[in-house]
């Protein structure tokens, strides 16, 4: 027995592989137990106070803690064993990156965690300057700062000179930057949206022909459910070169229609379907105030008398639906007054040789 524990192993013996191995999982289940103390007693003695930070500190603080506790016995499990200097050197230094993405994870979660019961419930109030487009903003940035610090503080514990590395970059930093260029566009188009604020998730905008409903913002890209259901993903530079038409902000919605009679149709005829269009937009509770309905004879068209017929909807009310009373109500009264609508006709007339 003691001959086949003696036995070596990439420098190392079988005992003490066993040993190592014994460690690492007795650190494991120490971490479980670790971990089922914070989130039994500690949150005990966290409840008992008002404000809400330590519990958010304790809850972010459970799984970097597990995973710090579980690094530590990796180390000092791996320290017991021989290799060769050069892997002993890629080995700590990768311990040293790990510890410090750990530390960077839950700073994350901690500021995340902030926002989320701080800064969300008070862009909820009517009374504020932020709203969901800034919060995703500040979270994003700070998200990008925290990374920044902690991976340049990690390169730089595990030996790797940052300054140098950086110059080094900077050689090609032209060419990145060339080939970044609709990367670029995109970005500063989504700073735009982000301070000049044209639309916000939820609202329904046209833009380039697409009308659907803002689903979500980023810094790169903005996606759009389209009114078909489909989801479209548009690059944040559109948003700086075309307009946008943002729907869900207009104070009421236009609608514009126009009526081509028959010619045969009389002056009284002409005014009577004029009259029954301007009743009709005056009974419907949706329609905007009856001096704001425009009804008048157009024109004189190839084929028909052309009636221009323009309402404009509530913001409140239903828009399809709405349009949709109004056309079977001018159907129905056109019809019980016998006022015939046109369509492309052509008369020939035929001359006799005899």
């Amino acid at each position: 027995m003691e001959q086949i524990l003696s036995t070596k192993y990439f420098h190392n013996s079988l005992e003490n592989w066993l040993i190592s191995f014994g460690i690492v999982v007795g650190v494991i289940l120490f971490a479980r137990l670790v971990y089922l103390v914070l989130r039994v007693f500690a949150k005990m003695v966290t409840s008992k106070t008002k404000t809400k930070i330590d519990d958010i500190i304790l809850e972010k603080m459970e799984r970097p803690m597990v995973m710090m506790i579980i690094l530590g016995g990796l180390r000092f499990s791996f320290e017991r064993l021989h290799f060769a200097t050069k892997i002993e050197n890629y080995v700590e230094n990768a311990f040293v990156i790990l510890i410090a993405i750990n530390i960077t994870l839950f700073a994350v979660r901690v500021f995340e965690a902030l926002i989320e019961n701080y800064l969300v419930p008070y862009s909820q109030k009517d009374d504020n300057t932020l709203d969901t487009q800034k919060i995703m903003l500040i979270e994003r940035g700070m998200k990008i700062i925290v990374w920044s610090v902690g991976i340049i503080l990690g390169l730089n514990n595990a030996g790797i000179d940052v300054g140098a590395l950086v110059a080094g970059l900077g050689i090609g930093g032209l060419a990145v930057a060339l080939a970044a260029q609709d990367t670029v566009k995109n970005i500063f188009g989504g700073v735009t949206i982000f301070l000049d604020k044209p639309f916000r998730i939820s609202d329904r905008i046209v833009i380039n022909g697409l009308d659907g409903f803002v689903e979500y913002i980023g810094i790169r890209s903005t996606r759009l459910r389209t009114l078909e259901g489909r989801l479209i993903t548009i690059p944040n530079a559109q948003f700086s070169e075309n307009p946008i038409e943002n729907i869900t902000i207009e104070p009421a919605r236009r609608v514009v229609t126009t009526l081509g009679l028959i010619y045969n149709t009389s002056t009284e005829k002409m005014q009577l379907a004029i009259n029954t269009l301007k009743e009709i937009s005056k009974a419907n509770e949706n329609i905007i105030a009856h001096g704001e309905t425009t009804v008048y004879f157009e024109k004189f068209s190839a084929y028909s008398l052309d009636i221009k017929f323009i309402y404009f909807i509530k913001k409140e009310a239903d828009i399809f639906e709405t349009q949709h009373v109004i056309n079977i109500q001018v159907l129905q009264k056109f019809n019980e007054n016998n006022l015939e609508f046109a369509y492309p006709t052509q008369t020939i007339y035929r001359k006799s040789l005899d």
